[in-house]
């Protein structure tokens, strides 16, 4: 069943709410392109919100009542909130979930070296990328160097104006015979994704010995003294160092009717930023409601700070205690109960690659927020395939609200295909489907959604954690 293209139902009342929400979600966009800035970036929204952190509540043993509003900041990577409904805990929540890391270059531990009177910085690519795509790229620096007596410096290089930036470089194609017979996979190896970073080789004074004019890699001394002098970090402090790099520059609307965002990032941002907004813009509720922004998605979940880790599990522990609520149970009824949407995008079809979609079950841009029933691969390998009762549920809250949703699969069987955070929520015994909006280049360093699309969801996701009941 084909699905109509949302632009067609707005007047200039929904327009005017459409563009308001995009500016903020693109300020997002630029502000949060690392998990640590992205998790910053949400807490201030949910401070002005009236939040309070959840170790600030433990501190004071706040009775927890109808109304609070609480938030976790975990290891300045993941954040969860919550907003207490009337409802026991015991009866579930309507929780949305979505990660904040995205594909990108990782900085090694021990990165920065000198050839051919260049200095580098080596990297480790994060997620799965097509590595022939970052090449030539203006690219940025981002991230946190911990130092040994325990501060925490701040690293953002490439972002405004008169920043410099960094790019990965390529072969020209007059010398590029043997790069192009290459598979595209080949074509640029992973340790040749190296950061080019400086050319000028230091410098001293008159009175300094003229021997040391020849000292071993004098462009790598420059940027070792550079970094000394802006930073105050030296080279050990690589070791304790997490730098991501990633494209540099702001997103911008795209097409010559405005109707797109072009952008590093918006797998999985798109639904993190509406899933927050959505959160922020609840008033009383029955069921308590939860947004889940959660690190290291497109690499598996793992660690402290992915959705394997126990850190939510604790939480909602933690709030069971604070509303005064004794059983060991509660939480494991609390879980059973909830429902989720696993926020995250899908594969937008593209007609000049038709021949991976099949297209009565693709995703389109414009035609509104995205269900897919199952992820995975092939014969729905390590997918979360959602109940039927479960979707029909959705489906009603949905089309009485008018929010425009499609649903779609990742492709054509035995393309490919993909996997979420569904599947471990699911874990518990809660009903879970995915949910988010259809991106063209996904993965690519500059990825595109429709504005029409990011509005229908940021509604749908307002509708589901006030209207969504547990059978």
């Amino acid at each position: 069943m084909e699905r109509k293209n949302a632009w067609k139902a707005y007047g200039k009342k929904e327009i005017k709410k459409l563009e308001e929400l995009c500016e903020g979600y693109k300020d997002y966009l630029f502000r949060g392109k690392t998990e640590r800035e992205g998790t910053r970036y949400i807490i201030k929204m949910a401070e002005k919100k009236g939040y309070i952190s959840l170790d600030e509540a433990i501190r004071n043993k706040k009775k927890l009542a109808a109304g609070d509003k609480i938030y976790l900041n975990y290891m300045n990577k993941t954040v969860a909130l919550f907003h207490i409904g009337s409802d026991p805990l015991e009866k579930g929540m309507n929780i949305l979930g979505a990660h904040l890391d995205s594909p990108r270059l990782d900085v090694k531990q021990n990165p920065l070296y000198e050839k051919g009177d260049l200095a580098y910085l080596d990297t480790h690519y994060y997620g799965g990328i097509k590595k022939y795509q970052w090449v030539t790229l203006p690219l940025a620096l981002h991230g946190v160097v911990a130092k040994t007596d325990g501060t925490v410096v701040e690293v953002v290089v490439g972002e405004e104006e008169d920043d410099p930036v960094f790019c990965v470089t390529d072969i020209l194609i007059h010398l590029a015979q043997d790069q192009m017979a290459k598979t595209a996979a080949k074509a640029v190896e992973g340790e040749n994704l190296d950061l080019l970073i400086a050319s000028r080789p230091i410098r001293f004074g008159k009175e300094e010995k003229e021997e040391k004019e020849d000292r071993k890699d004098p462009v790598k001394q420059q940027v070792l003294k550079l970094l000394k002098e802006k930073y105050d970090i030296t080279e050990e402090d690589f070791a304790s160092a997490e730098l991501e790099i990633v494209p540099a520059g702001k997103p911008r609307d795209m097409g010559l009717d405005r109707s797109m965002i072009i952008s590093y990032g918006q797998d999985d941002k798109v639904c993190a930023y509406s899933s927050a907004v959505a959160m922020l813009n609840q008033k009383e509720l029955k069921r308590t409601a939860c947004t889940l922004l959660v690190d290291k998605e497109e690499i598996g979940s793992v660690g402290a700070t992915g959705m394997q880790s126990r850190f939510f599990e604790n939480a909602v522990a933690e709030l069971i205690a604070l509303s005064g609520d004794k059983n060991p149970l509660t939480i494991r009824r609390c879980l059973a109960n909830s429902c989720m949407l696993s926020s995250d995008v899908n594969a937008g079809y593209d007609p000049l690659y038709a021949s991976c979609f099949e297209e009565k079950n693709a995703s389109f841009l414009g035609r509104g927020m995205v269900f897919t029933k199952f992820t995975g691969a092939r014969g729905k390998s390590q997918s979360n395939d959602a109940n039927a009762e479960y979707i029909g549920r959705i489906r009603k809250i949905m089309e009485k609200e008018k929010v425009q949703y499609q649903t779609a699969e990742l492709g054509k069987v035995d393309v490919g295909g993909g996997g979420t955070i569904a599947y471990i929520l699911s874990l518990y015994g809660m009903e879970v489907i995915d949910c988010g909006v259809a991106v063209l280049n996904m993965h690519a360093p500059w990825e595109v959604t429709s504005k029409a699309d990011i509005y229908e969801m940021e509604k749908g996701y307002e509708v589901f954690l006030r209207e969504m009941k547990r059978d």
